[in-house]
């Protein structure tokens, strides 16, 4: 009598199958129109591909394209589809790694000739190819000698690379002629993939993300599962590209990046500087208004100080190499955490000191491999609107519900308003105990649900020292960024023996929270530079209004409204330059100023100001007071 296995749905329905039944075959029997949709099958919560044999009882959920799960398995084949194609082409390609990534994937190859965007109407049409002949991607399992041995008859030497190094189960995905390590899982046949595809564009990539490697072309692809989801996305990339915040800070004078200074460093220049200078006194007041002190800490400490917080076991890679002073080995700060330990420690602390919270604007340094760095969203060296909390066990979830609620309330202020919440668990590197991770996560997760916020488990993703909250961001075009995190550490407060006396006379360790709101002040400035398309509302807006003299008659006018208005404390500048009209409008334009004030004979006669605001157009005219107070409204509003 076949073995019967039991299985359990999302909706707590139990159903009865032979063991060895497969995913493709229940979602068939379940419904014909899910089983048209599903792009893996969630067992346990691990997730497989659709033909894969289940063997035990299970809770069990199938994927579509509209879950992450799902679009991961959809655009790993899809990535599969496109390194076939090309080894097809390019035969002498060697490929690299080929993973999912957000709205797309893309595939490492090492080829002798460049890829151009000549190449990707050949890669697509065979592509297409590939899919009309709909083989199965079956699944193989391989012993480590039998994996090398395949690998190398086949010339794929960065594949054994990958083999050398790996501690799991080694496994390989096979499409007709096509054959590629891989642990999946993947759609059951390249049929399932469709037609809906794109390649984007190439560029140069270093193995593995190390510059002493070789250079590899990097493929970027996406696809989709339907033809208006294509279209969807490539007009979002259309508008990213016109949203660039790289383009975007050059045309406006905002920031630049230069050679003789270093990669990843951020010149910022005098509007990009005025923006920053608001978007710090504005997150300095908040923080004022919530408890919190404000603080400063140097940017470098002896090597014996990160060695005690971890660091340097657990976060070397990341950090810059020592330096001597004195002979003595001092070492960049990547982190501000053991500073505002060392603040809290120069006073004995009781409980009725506590929750302390400290704020500081500080400036780190992280080591970033250079084919990482991106504009002001991956940079080496940035400033962090970082605070620690120091709190009893009683005050823990009280102080992340507060932390939650004033990252939400900072983030609303700047123009979200969807975000996307992730806990993230412990990871396989940590130092502390389980049992400390578990309270931790606990807390956070505690807090999350009292809140009555939407989040997901992201499993492993916490730091070393703690599990996470991860607030993620969505622009105006739909995109997701990471900025805001929490973070709960029972751990540096142990190893650098904090303390504080109890209402019981006797010493305890204070629980400490490490959070950023705003993250990194680098990439929270790109993000909005793309979030505004460059258009900053008033509050943020370097330049909030331009006055336009018609010619030099009117300079003299022209000069008093400028002075009055930055005297009323409004950031506004004047255009006296010897050119037409028309030209001075479309430079402003051009440069996204709120308000244009153009001054000609008839405002000087009346004394009042021709107003034109960007996105309106012509208001009227307006006198000096209803101006500003009108300007006025807009900034203290913050819309």
């Amino acid at each position: 009598m076949d073995k019967k296995i039991r299985l359990t749905f999302p909706d707590g329905s139990v159903r009865e199958y032979n063991s060895g039944v497969t995913g493709s075959e229940i979602v068939e029997q379940l419904n014909r129109r899910l089983a048209k949709e599903a792009t893996g099958i969630v067992v346990n919560g691990v997730l497989k591909s659709l033909p894969e044999h289940l063997t035990e009882d299970a809770e069990i959920r199938f994927v579509t394209f509209d879950d992450k799960e799902g679009r991961y398995v959809f655009w790993h084949s899809s990535a599969h589809l496109m390194a076939h194609a090309v080894k097809r082409l390019f035969p002498e390609a060697k490929l690299g790694i080929g993973p999912p990534i957000e709205d797309g994937f893309y595939y490492d190859i090492d080829l002798d000739r460049p890829i151009t965007p000549e190449d990707f109407e050949a890669i697509e049409k065979e592509m297409a190819k590939i899919v009309d002949e709909d083989d199965p991607i079956v699944r193989k399992e391989m012993e480590r000698d039998e994996a090398l041995s395949f690998f190398k008859k086949i010339g794929e030497d960065l594949k054994i690379e990958l083999i050398e190094e790996l501690n799991e189960e080694i496994s390989a995905y096979t499409q007709n002629d096509f054959t590629d390590l891989c642990r999946g899982p993947h759609l059951p046949s390249t049929g399932r993939i469709g037609k809906h595809f794109k390649l984007l564009n190439v560029a140069g990539a270093y193995w593995r993300g190390d510059e002493k490697n070789k250079m590899l072309q990097r493929l970027y692809a996406t696809a989709y599962p339907k033809r208006k989801m294509l279209e969807e996305h490539l007009h979002r990339l259309e508008e990213a590209k016109k949203r660039d915040h790289r383009k975007l800070g050059r045309e406006l004078d905002l920031f630049s990046i230069q050679e003789n200074i270093g990669s990843g460093l951020i010149l910022w220049h005098p509007k990009g500087g005025r923006i920053r200078r608001i978007m710090e006194q504005f997150n300095i007041e908040e923080h004022y208004k919530n408890g919190y002190e404000l603080i400063y800490t140097p940017h470098i400490a002896k090597l014996e100080l990160w060695k005690t917080s971890g660091h340097t076991g657990f976060y070397r890679e990341n950090m810059f190499s020592p330096m001597q002073v004195d002979e003595v080995d001092y070492q960049l700060k990547p982190m501000n955490c053991p500073f505002h330990i060392s603040i809290y420690q120069s006073s004995m602390r009781s409980y009725r000191d506590l929750p302390i919270r400290y704020f500081e604007m500080g400036t780190v340094y992280r080591y970033e491999r250079s084919g990482v760095l991106h504009g002001l969203m991956r940079v080496r060296g940035f400033t962090q609107d970082d605070a620690h909390i120091f709190c009893t066990q009683d005050q823990l979830n009280d102080e992340i519900i507060r932390v939650l609620n004033f990252t939400l309330y900072i983030l609303r202020t700047f123009g979200f308003s969807e975000f996307e919440i992730y806990l993230s668990t412990r990871p396989e590197k940590y130092v502390g105990t389980p049992e400390n991770w578990d309270s931790a996560t606990t807390a956070l997760q505690n807090a999350l649900d009292k809140s009555g916020l939407e989040y997901e488990i992201d499993p492993g993703e916490g730091v070393f020292y703690g599990p996470k909250i991860d607030i993620k961001i969505k622009d105006v075009i739909g995109r997701s960024w990471q900025c805001s995190t929490i973070q709960v550490d029972f751990n540096l407060p142990e190893r650098f023996n904090v303390e504080f006396t109890g209402e019981d006379g006797q010493r305890h360790q204070p629980i400490m929270i490490h959070r950023a709101l705003m993250g990194s002040l680098e990439r929270f400035f790109g993000i909005l530079i793309e979030h505004y398309g460059g258009a900053f509302p008033m509050w943020l807006a370097a330049v909030q209004a331009v006055i336009i003299p018609i010619s030099e008659r009117h300079h003299q006018y022209a000069r008093i409204l400028f002075d009055q208005m930055r005297q009323a404390g409004l950031r506004v500048e004047m255009d006296a330059r010897n050119e037409k009209m028309g030209f001075k409008i479309r430079e402003a334009e051009m440069q996204k100023i709120p308000y244009m004030l153009i001054i000609g004979d008839k405002e000087v006669e009346e004394q009042l100001i021709s107003v034109r605001r960007k996105g309106e157009g012509d208001i009227g005219k307006l006198s000096l007071q209803q101006i500003t107070e009108r300007m006025k409204e807009e900034i203290n509003a913050k819309k």
